[in-house]
């Protein structure tokens, strides 16, 4: 009896142990892949972003070694537009201004990897206020189709990446962590103690599986129970 009753306590224990083993190894598992994902350098959405300030500075800069070879060489014409520089006729200014975006957001969301919207805010914010004003003031118009072409894809490329980073990158990085956060709480959730007991549970104490099987034996055996009656007279 007491074999049979210990065999079926812990035949319960075990059932129970597993159906928690089941239900956390999916957690455990979605954990692991999470923190896989976290120890990369940077998510891939960030990645693509930096990708495209990449671009954006090689894309300036192709544009205006164009403009310096259309212009009679590039040698000439850099010692014109750097060694001496003009606010009103040099694209220089504008190579510059692409290298700047590109220092910042790379620093900003590659090495020091921000989830914050404040650095491409300053250099959309300078990027804008620069070429709004070398339109206005400069004599760049009078210079062919490139005077036109460079700060007009120097302005849209620069408002490309706050979106890409505002509408992409932050938000699914933000839905990343929270999901993270629910799977660290689903899985801590098994391992706090029983709260309190209400008034309709009750807890048995281990030895009164026994004492309940044998009363149920006593049930379905009358002989025996006579028996053990005669013993104790």
């Amino acid at each position: 009896m007491d074999s049979r009753c210990s065999s079926s306590a812990d035949s319960r224990l075990t059932a129970r142990g597993g159906g928690y083993s089941i239900n956390s190894t999916p957690i455990s598992t979605r954990m692991e892949s999470f923190e896989a994902g976290e120890k990369k350098c940077i998510s891939d959405v960030r990645r693509t972003f930096c990708l495209f300030v990449t671009f954006d500075l090689l894309f300036i800069t192709l544009l205006w070694i164009i403009e310096l070879n259309r212009n009679g060489g590039i040698q000439s014409q850099l010692e014109k537009e750097v060694l001496h520089y003009d606010y009103h006729a040099s694209f220089f200014d504008i190579f510059v201004l692409a290298v700047f975006r590109f220092a910042v957001l790379i620093l900003a969301y590659a090495v020091c990897r921000l989830r914050h919207w404040w650095a491409i805010a300053i250099t959309t914010a300078v990027s804008c206020a620069f070429l709004i004003v070398k339109v206005i003031l400069s004599k760049l118009l009078s210079q062919g189709a490139f005077g036109y072409l460079l700060p007009i894809i120097s302005f849209v490329l620069a408002w490309i990446e706050t979106w890409l980073l505002d509408f992409k990158v932050l938000p699914q990085e933000a839905e990343e962590l929270s999901r993270y956060q629910s799977i660290v709480e689903a899985e801590r959730a098994p391992l706090m103690g029983p709260g309190p007991l209400s008034d309709g549970q009750f807890y048995s104490p281990p030895e009164s599986v026994a004492d309940s099987d044998e009363e149920l034996d006593d049930k379905h055996d009358p002989e025996k129970g006579l028996i053990q009656q005669g013993r104790l007279f």
